[in-house]
C-alpha cells in the first residue's frame, strides 16, 4: 500500500516552541512531516491543502476535556467531544476522570482509549482516579492504570477531605515519577455557587471565597515540599492563587498550573440576571482577579490555557441558577480565544500560540509519551499533528451550530476572530470546514 503525501501549501508555517515562524510549504508522508519550505521538486502530493492567507500551526494540546458518559451506551457522545475537538483544532485531549465510570481501573482506562483511537480523531490521554470512585481514601493502582495508558492521576472536581491521603498519593507519585493532577479547592469553603463579593451578595448566592483556593494551595505546596512530587494545579481563579504559585516557582517547587478560558475573558459582572450559562467550576471572580490571571499566563506564571470543557445537557441548564449544574462547552473556543487574548494583551501571537501548543504538551508530559517531541510543535521528522487556521476570519458563536453534545456556553453571541480550517491528526485529514 502506497504511502499518502500530502502538502500544505501557501500559510504562514508557525511554531511558537522554536520561534520558527514564515511563509512556506509543508510537506507530509503518511503522519511523518518530511520538509518545511525546502520541498523537493520531485515531491508528488496526493492531496494538496491550500493554506493561503492561514496559519500553519501545530494542533493544540487540551490538559482539560471532560468526556462525562463515554461508555458503550454513550458511545455517540465520545464521537460528538472528539469531533468537536478536531473542529478546534484541538489534536491531544487530556480527560479528568470523572467520566460515568470512573477512571479507576485499567480496564476502563483501555476501553475508553480503545474507542477513542477507533474514532481516528484527536488523540485521547486519560488521567487515572487517585481514589477509588473519586471520594473514597483507597489508592488506586497508579501502576496498573498508567500501564493501561494513563499519563496523571486526578481527583477532577472532588477535593480530597484526608490530608493524610493526600500525603500517601504524592509520596506514591514521587516515587514513581507520576504527576498529580489537583484542583485548588478547600472542601467546605468551596461548596458555595458564585464568587464571594458584593454581587453575589446582592444576588442572594452562596460564595465560595478566595480562601477555599489559597488554603488549599498552601496545604499543596507543604505537601509537595515535604514529597517533591510533581503536581499540575488545574484551573486557577484568583490574583490571590497566582500570587501564592508565583512565589512557589520561585522557590524551585515542581508545579505548573493552568487557567480556563472562562476565567480569562469573564467576570462575576457577566453572570447578568442569574445566567445559567454563567454557572461554572471555578466561579467567575472579579476584574482584578481576571487581570491577574491575564497577567500571569503572560508572564509564564500559569503554563497553559486550557478550554475546561464540560458538555452539560439542556435540562441541567434549565434550572434556578444556584441548582444549574457546572460547566460549559469550550473545545471549539479554545484557540479563537487563545488568539482574542492575544489581540486584547498585546501578546506576540507565538506567545499565545504556545500556551495553546508546546506549554501544556510539556506539563502533560507528552514528549515522553507515544508522540515523542512531536506534541505541539512542527519540525522535520515530527508527526503531522497541524492546524490550518485563519486569523482574518471572524464568526459569531452559535451555540446550537456546536459539535459538542453540550450546547451550553458562556460566548453564545460573541464575535470571534480566527476560525479553524483544517486539522491534520497524524497526517490524516481529521476535519475540515
Amino acid at each position: 500500500m502506497m504511502t499518502k503525501k500530502t502538502l500544505i501549501k501557501g500559510g504562514q508555517v508557525i511554531d511558537p516552541a522554536s520561534g520558527y515562524d514564515e511563509n512556506a510549504d509543508l510537506a507530509l508522508v503518511g503522519s511523518e512531516i518530511v520538509a518545511i519550505k525546502n520541498i523537493s521538486s520531485d515531491f508528488a502530493p496526493d492531496t494538496t491543502i491550500d493554506a493561503t492567507g492561514c496559519l500553519v500551526m501545530p494542533g493544540l494540546v487540551d490538559l482539560a476535556v471532560r468526556l462525562r458518559e463515554p461508555g458503550q451506551e454513550h458511545a455517540g457522545m465520545l464521537a460528538s467531544e472528539m469531533e468537536a475537538a478536531v473542529a478546534g483544532g484541538v489534536t491531544s485531549v487530556i480527560c479528568p476522570p470523572d467520566t460515568e465510570p470512573v477512571l479507576d481501573e485499567a480496564g476502563l482506562v483501555e476501553m475508553l482509549r480503545h474507542r477513542a483511537e477507533l474514532l481516528k480523531l484527536a488523540r485521547l490521554f486519560p488521567l487515572g482516579a487517585l481514589t477509588r470512585n473519586l471520594e473514597g481514601e483507597v489508592l488506586t493502582e497508579m501502576l496498573h492504570l498508567t500501564q493501561a495508558g494513563c499519563i496523571g492521576f486526578s481527583q477532577a472536581e472532588v477535593p480530597l477531605a484526608n490530608t493524610q491521603v493526600m500525603l500517601r498519593a504524592l509520596q506514591y507519585a514521587s516515587t514513581f515519577g507520576y504527576t498529580v493532577w489537583l484542583r485548588p479547592q478547600e472542601l467546605h469553603l468551596g461548596k458555595g455557587v458564585a464568587a464571594s463579593g458584593p454581587l453575589a451578595t446582592r444576588m442572594g448566592l452562596s460564595g465560595v471565597p478566595v480562601a477555599a483556593e489559597t488554603i488549599a494551595l498552601h496545604t499543596i505546596f507543604e505537601l509537595v515540599r515535604a514529597t517533591q512530587a510533581r503536581v499540575h494545579l488545574c484551573r486557577l481563579s484568583s490574583a490571590a492563587g497566582v500570587a501564592l504559585v508565583r512565589q512557589a516557582k520561585a522557590e524551585g517547587l515542581p508545579i505548573t498550573c493552568d487557567v480556563s478560558i472562562n476565567s480569562l475573558h469573564l467576570t462575576d459582572v457577566d453572570m447578568g440576571y442569574f445566567d445559567s450559562r454563567m454557572r461554572l467550576n471555578p466561579p467567575l471572580r472579579q476584574q482584578r482577579d481576571r487581570d491577574a490571571l491575564r497577567a500571569g499566563l503572560a508572564d509564564g506564571t500559569i503554563d497553559a490555557l486550557v478550554s475546561d470543557h464540560t458538555p452539560v445537557d439542556e435540562d441541567a441548564k434549565a434550572l434556578p441558577f444556584a441548582e444549574a449544574e457546572p460547566g460549559a462547552t469550550g473545545l471549539e473556543l479554545l484557540l479563537c480565544l487563545a488568539y482574542k487574548w492575544a489581540q486584547d494583551s498585546g501578546i506576540p501571537l507565538h506567545q499565545a500560540l504556545g500556551v495553546v501548543t508546546h506549554r501544556p504538551a510539556s506539563v502533560a508530559g507528552l514528549a515522553l509519551g507515544p508522540l515523542a517531541d512531536s506534541a505541539g510543535r512542527l519540525f522535520v521528522g515530527g508527526v503531522a499533528d497541524i492546524c490550518v487556521f485563519d486569523p482574518n476570519a471572524a464568526w459569531t458563536v452559535e451555540a446550537s451550530a456546536l459539535r459538542s453534545q453540550g450546547h451550553h456556553t458562556p460566548f453564545g453571541g460573541y464575535e470571534l476572530p480566527g476560525r479553524v480550517r483544517t486539522t491534520l491528526v497524524g497526517g490524516h485529514v481529521a476535519y475540515r470546514a
